[in-house]
């Protein structure tokens, strides 16, 4: 009772013997950060719902809802996913996923291309609005990396670094992304 509000907690629970899923986003970014973009999947695809519907009976919570956290081995009710809907869980991974697994975020200079892929992606494709302006994404990765260099083309003509500048309003951007081996490797 005196280490405080984690030990108010039922064991199993929240910080107290649970698997809190609030925080994990941070570590899949950590993750990606490393370059280590088929560990940040496998940590995104543990906490992300549609990836486990065959447990919904045991979670009792609905399979494509985040929850802050899945009671541990302690509780009277080990798997049971708790704290639904009032958790900031969804938008982290929604965050992490986008800007750094698939590496798509806004920096002050425009749009920064820097994904963190499973290595046995092929790419992805996406689209990205960004200061009124419409960006159409491709992302290839012929060589099966997790993180390389990226070499982008605006509208068919090549760009130098992964920075793509801001698009005019109403303007829809062509982009692709190649990711390769990087040259100081």
């Amino acid at each position: 009772k005196e280490l405080g509000e984690i030990s108010s907690y039922p064991p199993g629970y929240k910080e107290n013997g649970a698997v809190f899923c609030h925080n994990n986003p941070w570590v899949i970014m950590a993750e990606t950060l490393l370059g280590r973009g088929d560990r940040a999947f496998e940590y995104h695809r543990a906490i992300c719902p549609g990836y486990y519907e065959e447990y919904t009976k045991l979670h009792k919570l609905e399979p494509y809802v985040y929850a802050q956290m899945i009671s541990g081995k302690a509780s009277p009710l080990p798997g049971e996913a708790k704290n639904s809907w009032l958790t900031g869980t969804a938008s982290w991974s929604f965050f992490v996923f986008t800007q750094y697994i698939l590496g798509i975020r806004p920096g002050f200079e425009g749009l920064i291309i820097d994904p963190c892929i499973p290595s046995s992606w092929e790419g992805f494709t996406l689209t990205r609005r960004f200061r009124d302006a419409t960006y159409r994404i491709t992302v290839k990765n012929p060589d099966h990396l997790s993180r390389g260099e990226v070499s982008i083309r605006i509208n068919g003509e090549a760009v130098e670094g992964n920075r793509l500048p801001p698009g005019k309003p109403g303007e829809v951007v062509k982009v692709e992304a190649v990711i390769r081996t990087r040259k100081d490797s």
